[in-house]
């Protein structure tokens, strides 16, 4: 990684600091700013993944490239995104002039952060030690010694592993030059490889998937992600710097963190590791009622299932104190409203509460985008329709937008304050409960749709393929995360180790960089 990127910076020519343009009667100079501003778009770098860029159900979305349109959209251009997963990529193409911004959702290494031009940091994140629960026992930095961790090639996590090698001299990794954070996430998870070390925020974003990974601990000290520039891109540099400053970006990134991460915070691994088997042994019973009824309402079926465990934890004979019942947990009053008679008949009570959905969500109207309208909808079927309006009365009344979740968000629990709920038509309301029931629906309904794709989270388990002879006597091969086909051995003090082998689907040979 150090030898590629230091090539790189020899060989590349800088040749992005100003650019000429020609007329018949004068030569202007551009300077890096000017330039990007002349084209009228903002060139990003980043990675494909939940905490960078991905293609969501109502578009493109991802905390690094929200924030870098939002940077573009201040410079009154466009941002074209190109997908770049390795740091010393990113690196060439920066020095090559091919970008403007690079921002790979995790902290650069020291060989990076000498070539080029740094902003300022916006996020928080560690370096964690990952493992599985019932894997290896990790309670201080030297029994890592007792087992191999498998890495991918970030070089600042690789950086802090050396710096722990420095101390303790027999601690080992495998770099797997072509695997993402993510997908090192999962193969811990399905006990391909013991352990792993990813950044805080990758985890945070992923652990609802996979609730039985656990942090072991914390790599050295936390660090600042930050974008990164052409060394001579001065003027762009400035840019960013004096944005990052502004008290209207601090906003944003408040926004942006409350939108990809708060809702993350209420982790409760017991619910999750429930409600993933749940998926798997109760929702077949009741998934044509909600494929059925999300059809009929022009609502996403997966969406309808997650509230509803929300409501019930489809119990279809679920009641609380307050008199609410069934899998939508409707009360009487809502119930005689849309023509039910048995709040616990199964079928009846779901197609019931998706009218409910569906028509608070046509109230909330197309002046809110998605995924903001659905958001909104699901908050108004917890506390009212009154109740939301009021939000985005309090909202408009304090100068945020009334037409994101982001500030409702924010909003919602001040209904709780005298101060605030005594001035609106409708008065107090739980808000805190509502963003908390909008929040756990979200984790349910992102868990849910991982469930239910094609690979699915199910375990592969020990299905036998082809026999394989090893010298260390492996026990079978099968198919891992990605469809890749792994085969598991036995070592001589049997401890398990999964290894990389053959190809992957696409038939590219993996990539395993030698032990360390």
């Amino acid at each position: 990684m150090l030898r590629k990127l230091t090539h790189t910076a020899v060989c590349l020519a800088a040749l992005v600091g100003s650019i000429t343009l020609t007329s018949c009667d004068r030569t202007l100079m551009l300077n890096d700013l000017e330039a990007v501003e002349d084209r009228g778009e903002l060139v990003l770098l980043t990675r494909n993944n939940s905490a960078c860029y991905y293609e969501a159900a109502h578009g493109y979305a991802g905390f690094e490239f929200e924030l870098a349109r939002a940077f573009a959209h201040h410079l009154g251009v466009k941002l074209r995104t190109v997908i770049v997963e390795e740091e010393a990529d990113m690196v060439e193409r920066l020095l090559r002039g091919e970008a403007d911004i690079a921002a790979p959702g995790f902290p650069f290494g020291a060989p990076t952060n000498r070539m080029v031009n740094l902003g300022p940091g916006y996020l928080e994140v560690h370096e964690q030690v990952v493992g599985r629960r019932g894997g290896p026992a990790i309670l201080r930095p030297e029994d890592l010694n007792q087992f191999q961790l498998w890495v991918t090639r970030n070089s600042a996590g690789l950086e802090q592993l050396k710096a722990l090698k420095d101390r303790y001299d027999t601690i080992r990794w495998q770099t797997l030059a072509e695997r993402t954070s993510e997908e090192m996430l999962h193969m811990v998870w399905n006990e391909s490889v013991p352990l792993t070390i990813v950044e805080s925020n990758v985890l945070t974003l992923n652990q609802r998937y996979y609730p039985e990974l656990v942090v072991h601990m914390n790599l050295g000290e936390p660090q600042q992600l930050r974008w990164a520039m052409h060394p001579q891109s001065r003027h762009l540099h400035r840019a960013v710097a004096q944005w990052f400053a502004q008290a209207a970006t601090q906003e944003t990134v408040k926004g942006l963190v409350s939108h990809y991460y708060s809702h993350l915070e209420d982790f409760d691994y017991v619910d999750i590791a429930r409600y993933r088997r749940r998926i798997f042994n109760l929702l077949p019973k009741y998934k044509n009622y909600f494929e059925g009824a999300a059809d009929h309402y022009g609502l996403d079926w997966q969406l309808i299932a997650a509230q509803s465990y929300q409501e019930s934890h489809w119990n279809p004979r679920a009641k609380s104190f307050t008199g609410v019942r069934g899998m939508m947990m409707l009360t009487l009053e809502t119930a005689k409203t849309l023509g039910l008679k048995n709040r616990m008949a199964v079928e009846d009570s779901i197609y019931a509460g998706t009218r409910y959905m569906s028509r608070l969500h046509r109230l909330v109207g197309t002046d809110v985008t998605e995924p903001d309208r659905t958001l909104m909808a699901l908050a108004a079927y917890n506390l009212g329709y009154g109740h939301l309006q009021d939000a985005r009365l309090l909202a408009r009344r304090m100068g945020k937008p009334d037409n994101t979740w982001r500030s409702l968000r924010e909003v919602l629990p001040l209904l709780q304050q005298k101060t605030y709920y005594q001035t609106l038509p409708h008065g107090y309301a739980r808000g805190t409960e509502a963003v908390q029931y909008v929040d756990r629906i979200r984790t349910y309904y992102q868990v849910l749709n991982m469930a239910v794709a094609p690979d699915g989270m199910r375990p592969s388990g020990d299905r036998l393929d082809d026999a394989v002879r090893s010298p260390i006597s492996a026990l079978h091969s099968f198919r891992g995360p990605c469809g890749v086909r792994q085969v598991r051995l036995r070592t001589r003090n049997f401890a398990r180790l999964d290894l990389e082998l053959l190809t992957a689907p696409s038939g590219k040979r993996l990539i395993m960089d030698p032990p360390t």
